[in-house]
């Protein structure tokens, strides 16, 4: 069958080439593991069950994940079934991930596995697994797969990477990602439209929008976050984050610098200008490339 998943809709027959996402029609995973970098009520003191699969619709110039978003990692040819990323078994994952007393499930850049990850965990929950499932995402999903997940995902976290069309062609090649990234969050949000903590902090159901600060486009985060906030207030929480990190040198000059304090500070005090008070903000320190996981090598517990 053609593949439809994403907005990019592709058309691919992923059972015989890979789609714009460059993923095939198996699973795809290239860590497993107890994350501590999330923001603090994800995170926790246990951490959060990670799971990074493989391949994304979206190719952002800049992602951080980049080796294993956009294939530079050198994924197996389409025949090869040997790899560890092939046909791994999420159940397992899973309870593994559980036993290790991590806090949720997470799953990150989902969204090209979504079909075969859901019927997993409706299962799992059947048999009463009880840890809350994230959707970390890039935004960039269609109407129907949000639906698609109601019942099922307990937490989004989303990013709204982009207000201006033309940034976005710009530097993911989707015009229509602030269009695309609105509906879903409202989706999302209709879903989820609260906040609910446990008694240690920890979030059990609800979303978090993440932004990244891009250097030289405070006027476009400014838009984003009165955008959030306008429709959503404080029944959201929105992760400011100051962690872009130059990962190789680009043709567009302002990415080859992380952002200045007096970027990030500027729009911190926009935040608290406009009223918001439910979010996350990073220290400096996280612009800083011992804070992405090595995705060189595989490691699935």
């Amino acid at each position: 069958m053609k593949c439809y998943i994403c907005p990019r809709k592709c058309g691919a027959e992923r059972n015989k080439e890979r789609g714009f996402c460059g993923c095939t029609d198996k699973i795809s995973v290239n860590k497993a593991f107890p994350h501590f970098w999330e923001e603090p009520c994800i995170s926790g003191t246990n951490g959060s069950g990670a799971i990074f699969f493989e391949g994304c619709q979206l190719h952002c110039l800049f992602c951080q994940n980049h080796l294993i978003s956009s294939g530079e990692k050198n994924l197996p040819s389409f025949a090869d079934n040997s790899s560890l990323t092939q046909n791994v078994d999420l159940k397992s994952i899973f309870y593994t991930l559980r036993d290790k007393g991590v806090h949720n499930i997470n799953l990150v850049t989902p969204d090209a596995h979504i079909p075969k990850i859901l019927p997993i965990i409706k299962d799992i929950k059947s048999e009463g697994f009880s840890l809350p499932f994230i959707m970390n995402c890039s935004g960039y999903e269609t109407e129907e797969m949000i639906k698609a997940l109601d019942d099922t995902i307990d937490i989004y976290i989303p990013d709204f990477k982009y207000m201006s069309p033309l940034l976005a062609k710009k530097y993911s090649s989707a015009i229509d990602y602030p269009n695309v990234a609105q509906k879903a969050i409202d989706l999302m949000v209709k879903q989820q439209p609260n906040c609910v903590f446990d008694e240690n902090g920890i979030l059990k159901r609800g979303v978090i929008v993440r932004h990244l600060v891009m250097p030289n486009n405070v006027h476009d985060s400014k838009k984003i976050l009165h955008y959030l906030h306008s429709n959503y207030g404080d029944s959201i929480y929105i992760s400011i984050m100051s962690q872009y990190t130059p990962v190789k040198n680009f043709s567009y000059r302002e990415l080859n610098r992380k952002i200045t304090e007096e970027e990030y500070n500027e729009l911190i005090d926009y935040a608290l200008s406009i009223g918001i008070k439910n979010s996350y903000i990073q220290e400096r320190e996280a612009a800083n490339e011992s804070f992405i996981p090595n995705f060189s090598e595989n490691s699935i517990i």
